[in-house]
């Protein structure tokens, strides 16, 4: 009596690019190289390109999956043991571009704006209720799968999928640890292999609590030396500016981008103070800039993935197939996952989404217990709490003032618009995202 496959459903996988770095992962782990492969998305164009590149892959790796094809979520969801999602709800356009135009007539400017802030605010508003229906699904479906959570802004995704379908197994994940482990490495011109890290906070501004080579001889060496030394040295990357500077005065080294962290602070992108966006070379406007490169580059980009010749598959740092490998064969490995937080970071709010190191085995996924924080590490990070769980509590309430409240709260809106300001703001982004958000009273 042979097994029966394991089936791994891909909601979102017209993503090409990205569906093509999860699926070559997954084909490498030798236990899944027979594995059920459903790829589901809205777009039917989008969705036979990854269809088409998601043979080749398998072909290049001489792995022998079972594919299927739909536009149907509950069948992509029906005996799913593991769902991906990588969605992008309302899209570039109008959703992205609503993100960011919208308050720039405001006088706000934004670089990403998919996390934190006003636009990652609304990506939340329309993104978590549809995260909330897929969950919905695979409790009647699939009950006993695990959703691996792809999608921004992922805290008050997470916050949302616990608090309204707290049966469903999920968790969120993000390569900004692992990538800026690998950053830091090179820094400091340590080889990434001799590095050990315990990184723990918030999606997008976790800390390296310890960032350390280890020795021959089984001791380990602090490389926070080091890192100060890129500082003091004045050999910083332009492209980093803002971590540094934020590691200057924190004297510890968070996890997101430059650019990304710029704006979950009130420090760095001023209206009135262009010195600081050119001294930290802050790109605003950034995520619209890549999008649009994307969509640009999307057609000559499409004719190489379905070129005849065989793909270079290389196995990436997602955390996805790491996971699905441990939980099958019991083989443990260690993630940094975003669950709730539930005591396990003893100085934030006990309702949070926390970002820590989590042992993945048969017995699933198994967050580590931090404890207490260093204390400026926790207030930093609550000023960004405050902002999802009040986007959560308006998704739960339904009330538009709950919108308002993230966002006067929120570091960089507040320091640049009065609570008039913000108010108004609001109410011209609700209006301009009508058909995609929830009522909103």
């Amino acid at each position: 009596m042979t097994s029966k496959a394991t089936k791994i459903t891909m909601i979102g996988a017209g993503s090409t690019v990205f569906m093509k770095n999860l699926l070559g992962d997954l084909l490498q782990v030798e236990t899944l190289r027979n594995a059920q492969i459903t790829l589901m998305d809205i777009d039917p164009h989008r969705l036979e390109t990854s269809q088409l590149v998601a043979t080749r892959i398998a072909e290049s790796l001489r792995a022998t999956p079972s594919f299927e094809t739909t536009t149907d979520r509950r069948r992509a969801l029906d005996g799913a043991d593991y769902v991906i999602v990588m969605i992008q709800v309302a899209g570039y356009k109008p959703g992205t571009v609503t993100d960011f135009e919208v308050p720039k007539r405001h006088g706000l400017r934004q670089t990403i704006g998919d996390t934190l802030g006003i636009g990652g605010i609304m990506r939340g508003l329309r993104t978590a209720p549809v995260l909330v229906e897929i969950a919905k699904d695979m409790q009647e479906l699939c009950p006993g799968a695990l959703m691996l959570q792809y999608v921004n802004p992922m805290a008050i995704n997470c916050l949302a999928l616990t608090r309204f379908v707290p049966k469903v197994r999920t968790v969120g994940l993000c390569h900004s640890v692992q990538g800026t482990a690998k950053e830091l490495a090179t820094d400091i011109g340590v080889p990434i292999e001799e590095i050990r890290y315990r990184c723990a906070g918030i999606n997008h501004m976790s800390f390296y609590l310890s960032f350390e080579r280890l020795l021959p001889d089984g001791r380990t060496e602090d490389l926070y030396p080091l890192i100060r030394s890129v500082l003091e040295n004045d050999k910083v990357p332009d492209g980093n500016r803002v971590r540094y500077e934020v590691f200057k005065h924190f004297g510890y080294f968070v996890t997101e981008s430059s650019e990304h962290f710029a704006e979950y602070v009130p420090w760095f992108i001023k209206r009135d103070r262009p010195d600081l966006i050119e001294r930290f070379n802050i790109p605003l406007d950034e995520y619209i800039r890549r999008c649009e490169e994307q969509i640009s580059k999307w057609t000559q980009q499409e004719k190489a993935l379905l070129q005849g010749e065989a793909l270079k598959v290389c196995r990436s740092h997602e955390y996805a197939s790491q996971i699905i490998e441990a939980e099958l064969t019991g083989k443990p490995t260690v993630i940094n996952g975003n669950v709730s937080n539930a005591g396990l970071i003893t100085n934030l709010p006990a309702a949070a989404c926390v970002e820590v190191p989590c042992l993945v085995d048969h017995n699933g996924i198994q967050p580590t217990r931090i404890g207490d924080l260093p204390i400026s590490l926790a207030a930093l990070m609550q000023t960004n709490i405050n902002v999802q769980l009040l986007t959560v509590e308006a998704l739960a309430s339904g009330r538009r003032d709950h919108v308002k409240q993230a966002a006067m709260l929120d570091p960089h809106t507040a320091a640049e618009l009065s609570l008039d300001e913000i108010a108004t703001l609001v109410d011209e982004l609700i209006d301009a995202h009508q058909g995609w958000l929830p009522l909103l009273d």
